[in-house]
């Protein structure tokens, strides 16, 4: 691998990465050389995918933590443990996150603070907490999960634009403080990504069809998609890239 893109001896928690898209990125930063510690909230699950990780790259370069985004005392806790057991935090991945579909004259309170809070403060949160350990080493790389919605909006998935709305500019609130202190701080904005959570909508006909006719790359994007990405936004490749939002959407946002 070229050196400006090699990620051994990097630590990277990945948030949400028990399956989906977070599970994807942490086998790409994995294959790149990164020792991964994977995050979500079913400890199951995640030992599950733990399991599975460690089979391809070795226990001693995969581990994993269960713990809520939102609980400010485990996430400390959680990241002292990471950095006591396993060393200092290099990479961290913002990907938690969760959908709801509903209009927004009928979605109820309850369910737009779910969203907003998991997609957009989750990544506050934990952010807030790895960053005041990068602060003081003078380097280390954020990368927070956005989303074509970030830019666009859909009906139904109102507080979902928001929250990543409200990430995107997350990401540029968190370069203006952070990015003086050696830390680089992106997000990346998926298309459309077929995965095991968006299997129902490849299977809608009529969903699926709009994907493919709005999309000019004329298909779904894959898991694979956002690896690459996230490895250069991880690695010193990237060390002059700043609070920047990188679409990898197939074309869908720059037509019309």
């Amino acid at each position: 691998m070229t050196p400006a893109f090699d990620l051994h001896d990097r630590i990277a928690l990945v948030t949400g990465s028990s399956r989906g898209i977070g599970l994807g990125i942490a086998e790409g930063l994995a294959a790149a050389g990164a020792t991964v510690v994977l995050n979500g909230v079913d400890p199951e699950r995640l030992e599950a995918a733990r399991v599975a990780l460690a089979s391809r790259h070795g226990t001693d370069r995969v581990h994993a933590r269960a713990f809520d985004i939102l609980d400010e005392q485990a996430v400390a806790t959680a990241v002292a443990s990471i950095e006591d057991e396993v060393g200092p935090i290099e990479i961290l991945v913002n990907n938690a996150g969760v959908q709801h579909r509903e209009p927004l004259l009928e979605v109820s309170l309850h369910d737009w603070r779910r969203v907003v809070d998991i997609d957009l403060t989750g990544a506050f949160v934990v952010g807030r907490v790895v960053a005041a350990r990068m602060v003081p080493r003078g380097h280390g790389k954020i990368v927070n999960i956005c989303s074509v919605q970030t830019d666009l909006a859909r009906p139904t998935i109102g507080p979902y634009t928001a929250a990543k709305g409200g990430l995107r500019n997350l990401t540029r609130a968190m370069t203006a403080e952070w990015a003086r202190h050696g830390i680089g701080i992106n997000a990346i904005a998926p298309g459309y990504i077929h995965t095991e959570m968006t299997q129902k909508l490849v299977d809608d006909p009529a969903f699926n069809d709009w994907v493919l006719g709005r999309t000019p790359a004329g298909r779904w994007g894959s898991v694979a998609d956002i690896v690459g990405p996230t490895v250069w936004l991880s690695s010193p490749a990237s060390d002059f890239v700043n609070g920047q939002v990188v679409f990898v959407d197939g074309g869908m946002t720059v037509v019309v």
